[in-house]
């Protein structure tokens, strides 16, 4: 108003697409100069002093979150102008002008004087409260007095969400040239069948759900690249959705490496609640064991919470071929339902048919099918009871009798150039780390000691966080779980049974009295049969991530009694 801009539409915690995040305030309008519409995305601070992390370029140090560090909010809202440009389909192919201003309306320049020295990027301005009038006359050189903004801000709430053309073609230039996968039989199967599904889609209008199914390092992961390669070459609106945390910033980091814009294609299943219909022609679902009941969260918007539908609906929904990969015995959480059957179900509730494709060769654990199936049986996952390791060369099976022996063979691994994790069961408390930054040595069995990974997205003590714990080789000296495990591997595996599952008078007994799982713990939100089954699926998860050998050490005597009589030295 104090501009003389009251035509322009004001977009009040506009969501971003595809995303929880919301950018405080979007103007919409008409550009003075070239009558396009025209948009200024606007991030308020209510802060009255801040000052540059350490030295970073990036981060600043903010009073009132305790010194915690943050974005620097000229690159923050960049960042969502260029978000927005990627994923909104009307400002990839018309005509218009984007920018973007962080207003700090608390601020004065000495109160903030680290924040404004630093070198902004193009779409990043920003003012203090000091600067009010600049901030003003920076309003009006993006929107024109007097011009409804009505139709701007309708045209940009009408677009269609899809990833843009420009951006399709940096992902397939960097997700092809990373890395020469080779596809092999079944693999190569898959990967086409679900080209010939988005290209006949698109001409039939017609939508088909395609499940992958594989057991660990069947090359799930591998298709699922290629995929996103392919179709973003042939400028089909594609994105990729994990259920983890740690994989999706993984490959976030992987696949975006040279090129930052590429990690938007990589998102999580719960990023769809608002998704419209087949805004993208195929959605590769990785991990799909991993799909919820539902998104909602404590973080959810009312509208979006009391709409109450299924997760797996939402996954249809939003694509015209919708991609399933999945393992069926890597479902570790209650809530998680992403099964063959629960697919079907919602599909063909929603009228759609679906696709099974097995995947049969392994390509994990050496690519031994011998030692996977050996797995399966040992934890009465696949029938006739556990059988002694017979041997394969192209993997090695061993037992460690002390925690200290597991930790030298890994050590030893580490040391000659390999990678090497030890991860454990959920049976032992899970403490942040101290004030000074070092981390509390939870693990603990008899005198030896070790940190569990990092829960948070920062890395701290020279630990890495959460998601880089099995990727980055600083993880090594920390105890991973199942939730920072799965999806990934290493040469060699060490893996710690915990007192939650023993071996008793012949077969395997759970115990859940032992499991400091949170999410194990309520009986009325997981069964005690329940428990049995997932349990055996966590250990089955971090006995399957080594691609040259695993180690195990079990707390238990008699469990290491049993399966030293299974395993030849």
């Amino acid at each position: 108003m104090s501009a003389g801009l009251d035509g322009v539409e004001m977009l009040i915690e506009h969501q971003l697409p595809l995303t929880s995040k919301r950018a405080d305030v979007v103007l919409a309008g008409i550009h003075p100069k070239t009558g396009d519409p025209s948009y200024v995305v606007v991030e308020l601070k209510q802060w009255s002093s801040a000052q540059r992390f350490e030295d970073s370029e990036t981060l600043v140090e903010v009073e009132q979150y305790g010194h915690r560090a943050v974005t620097h909010p000229a690159l923050q809202v960049a960042d969502y102008c260029e978000y927005l440009s990627s994923f909104t389909v009307m400002l990839a192919e018309q005509s218009h002008s984007l920018a973007g201003v962080a207003y700090l309306h608390n601020a004065t320049d000495l109160g903030v004087a680290d924040l404004l020295d630093v070198r902004r990027p193009t779409h990043g301005a920003i003012f203090t409260n000091q600067r009010r009038g600049a901030f003003v006359d920076y309003l009006r050189t993006h929107l024109a007095p007097g011009r409804e903004g009505a139709d701007s801000a309708d045209a940009l709430l009408r677009s269609r969400i899809a990833p843009s053309k420009q951006l399709l073609a940096v992902a397939a230039e960097e997700v092809q040239s990373r890395e020469q996968f080779v596809l092999l039989d079944e693999q190569r199967d898959a990967y086409e069948h679900v080209l010939h599904a988005v290209s006949r889609a698109r001409r039939a209008n017609r939508k088909t759900a395609i499940v992958v199914s594989g057991g660990p390092g069947s090359g799930k992961s591998v298709i699922a690249l290629s995929l996103m390669g392919e179709l973003s070459r042939q400028g089909r609106p594609v994105m990729h959705a994990t259920g983890s945390r740690s994989f999706t910033q993984t490959l976030r980091k992987v696949a975006g490496r040279r090129a930052p814009a590429v990690a938007k294609l990589f998102t999580y299943f719960n990023s769809f609640m608002s998704a419209e219909p087949n805004d993208l022609d195929c959605l590769i679902l990785d991990e799909a064991h991993r799909i919820r009941e539902t998104s909602v969260s404590r973080y959810t918007r009312k509208e979006l919470r009391n709409a109450g539908r299924p997760q797996m609906y939402e996954l249809l929904n939003a694509a015209r071929v919708p991609v399933f990969l999945l393992d069926e015995h890597q479902v570790v959480r209650p809530g998680e339902m992403g099964t063959v059957e629960d697919i079907e179900a919602h599909a063909s509730a929603l009228g759609m048919g679906v696709q099974h494709i097995s995947l049969n060769d392994q390509f994990r654990c050496g690519g031994s099918e011998i030692y996977v199936q050996w797995v399966l049986r040992l934890l009465g996952l696949a029938p006739g009871g556990p059988v002694p390791w017979a041997g394969d060369d192209g993997f090695d099976v061993s037992l460690a009798d002390t925690p200290e022996e597991l930790e030298h063979v890994m050590s030893k691994h580490e040391s000659n150039g390999y990678s090497a994790r030890m991860a454990a069961g959920y049976c032992w408390p899970w403490s942040d780390p101290r004030s000074d930054g070092s981390l509390v040595e939870d693990v603990q069995i008899g005198g030896w000691s070790r940190p569990w990974n990092l829960r948070g997205d920062r890395s701290v003590g020279g630990a890495p966080p959460a998601a880089l714990w099995a990727s980055e080789p600083a993880g090594f000296g920390q105890v991973g779980c199942v939730y920072t495990a799965q999806g990934f591997e290493y040469d060699h595996a060490g893996v710690i049974l915990g007192p939650d599952l023993v071996w008793r008078e012949g077969s395997w007994r759970s115990v859940r009295s032992a499991n400091r799982d949170p999410d194990f713990r309520i009986r009325t939100k997981v069964s005690n049969a329940q428990f049995d089954a997932l349990v055996r699926n966590v250990y089955k998860v971090l006995l399957t991530r080594g691609m040259r050998s695993v180690t195990i050490y079990s707390t238990d005597p008699q469990t290491r009694d049993q399966i030293r009589t299974l395993i030849r030295r």
